[in-house]
C-alpha cells in the first residue's frame, strides 16, 4: 500500500496581518481563529489522515524553534529549513527530495500552514479522493474550492468535464484542468461565477514525490539541478553546505507558474468545505460572528456610539467613540487603524518600514 506523507508549507512572514504577524511571530504561528494556532490548526486536521512521523514543515530559520515547539509531535528531522525563502517551487522540491529518497513511491500531501477549514471530515474526504488520483497514475492534483461569491483575492482554476484516464473519478469530483487564471477585476470574477466552470484556486496539492520530482525537471531544470545536488546529500555531513549553497543558486519562482500552468498533466479535485485561506484582516472579520452592534471585540474593550468594528486590544485597552467599519489591532509597540475593505494594504505598511530600516517594528 502506498504511504502517504503532508508537507505544510510554513515559511511565509504573513505581512497582511502586521502589527500582530512578525518575522519570528508571523500569521501561521499566531491564535488567529481559535485557541489553537493556525499551524497546529493544520497539522491537527492532517494527523487524521497521515501518521505525524509522516508530516513534514518547510520553513526557515526564524520560525524553526517554535514551530518546534507548537508542533512538538513532528519528529525534528522532517522540520525542514530552507536558508532563503524562494517561494513555492524550491519549497516543494526540497521535501519531494527528502521523501523521494526514503519512499520513491511516497504520496505527498502539500498544504500551506494558514488556512481555515470548517467541515474538516469533508476536506479529508475531498484530500482521500485526490490521494486516489495520484497514487493510480502520475497526475498532479490540485483541491478546487466552489466559488460562493465573486472574489478578487483569489486565483481561480478552470476545469474541463472532457473523458480522461481517471473518469472513474469524475463522479467524486475530478476533472481536468483547462487553465488557471490570476487574481481577476470584479468584472472578470463576475463572469467566472456565471460560467459554471472556475473554481477558486485552494494552493492546497496532491501527488506522488516522483511525479514533481519530473515535473520540475521538465519544466524547471535549472531547479532541478539544484534539488539533484541536495538530494544526494540528505542524511550526510554535506547537506547543510550542499543546501545554502543550492539555494544561493536557486531563483524565487511559484510551483504555480513554474510548473502547474505548464504541465499537462493536472486535475482538480471540486471541494466544498468551509475553506479560506485568511488572507487579511478582513478576512477575519467575515470568518467572525459579531455582537448585535456588528463588533468583535479581542480582548479589553470599550465601545460607545461604535459600530461594525473590529478590534483586538492585544494587552492595552482599547476604547472607541462614534467610530464605524474599522479594524484596530493593537500590540505592545504598534498600533494599526484602518477602514474595512482596506486591509490588503498593510502589506505596503510593512514595505514603508522595512523600506526605512525600522526592522524593531518587523
Amino acid at each position: 500500500m502506498t504511504s502517504v506523507y503532508a508537507v505544510i508549507m510554513a515559511g511565509g512572514v504573513g505581512a497582511r496581518f502586521w502589527p500582530r504577524s512578525r518575522q519570528h511571530s508571523p500569521k501561521q504561528l499566531l491564535e488567529i481563529l481559535g485557541a489553537e494556532t493556525m499551524i497546529q490548526q493544520t497539522f491537527g486536521r492532517i494527523n487524521q489522515l497521515v501518521p505525524a512521523e509522516n508530516v513534514y514543515v518547510v520553513t526557515n530559520a526564524s520560525q524553526e524553534e517554535e514551530i518546534r515547539r507548537q508542533l512538538a509531535g513532528v519528529p525534528g528531522k522532517n522540520i525542514l529549513v530552507e536558508p532563503v525563502g524562494r517561494n513555492t517551487a524550491p519549497c516543494v522540491g526540497l521535501a519531494a527530495a527528502w521523501i523521494y529518497q526514503s519512499d520513491p513511491e511516497g504520496v505527498m500531501i502539500v498544504l500551506p500552514a494558514d488556512h481555515m477549514i470548517r467541515d474538516e471530515e469533508e476536506f479529508r474526504n475531498i484530500l482521500g479522493t485526490a490521494v486516489a488520483v495520484a497514487e493510480s497514475g502520475s497526475a498532479l492534483v490540485t483541491i478546487g474550492i466552489n466559488p460562493t461569491y465573486p472574489e478578487t483575492g483569489y486565483g481561480y482554476i478552470q476545469f474541463s468535464d472532457e473523458h480522461t484516464q481517471y473518469s472513474e473519478f469524475q463522479s467524486k469530483g475530478v476533472y481536468r484542468v483547462k487553465t488557471f487564471a490570476e487574481k481577476p477585476n470584479l468584472e472578470t470574477a463576475e463572469k467566472f461565477m456565471q460560467s459554471g466552470d472556475f473554481l477558486w484556486n485552494s494552493g492546497m496539492f496532491v501527488w506522488k514525490a516522483a511525479s514533481i520530482i519530473r515535473e520540475i525537471e521538465a519544466h524547471l531544470p535549472d531547479l532541478s539541478e539544484e534539488l539533484r545536488k541536495i538530494q544526494y546529500t540528505i542524511g550526510t555531513a554535506h547537506y547543510d553546505d550542499t543546501l545554502s549553497t543550492a539555494y544561493g543558486m536557486i531563483r524565487s519562482i511559484s510551483i504555480d507558474y513554474g510548473v502547474m500552468e505548464k504541465s499537462n498533466n493536472v486535475f482538480v479535485v471540486k471541494g466544498d468545505f468551509g475553506w479560506s485561506d485568511v488572507g487579511s484582516w478582513d478576512e477575519v472579520v467575515r470568518l467572525i460572528p459579531p455582537d448585535e452592534k456588528g463588533n468583535v471585540q479581542r480582548g479589553k474593550v470599550i465601545v460607545k456610539d461604535s459600530y461594525r468594528n473590529y478590534i483586538d486590544a492585544g494587552n492595552r485597552l482599547v476604547a472607541t467613540i462614534g467610530v464605524e467599519d474599522l479594524i484596530v489591532i493593537s500590540t505592545d509597540d504598534s498600533v494599526l487603524v484602518c477602514r474595512k475593505g482596506c486591509s490588503q494594504d498593510v502589506k505596503e505598511i510593512v514595505d514603508f518600514i522595512r523600506r526605512k530600516q525600522m526592522n524593531e517594528y518587523l
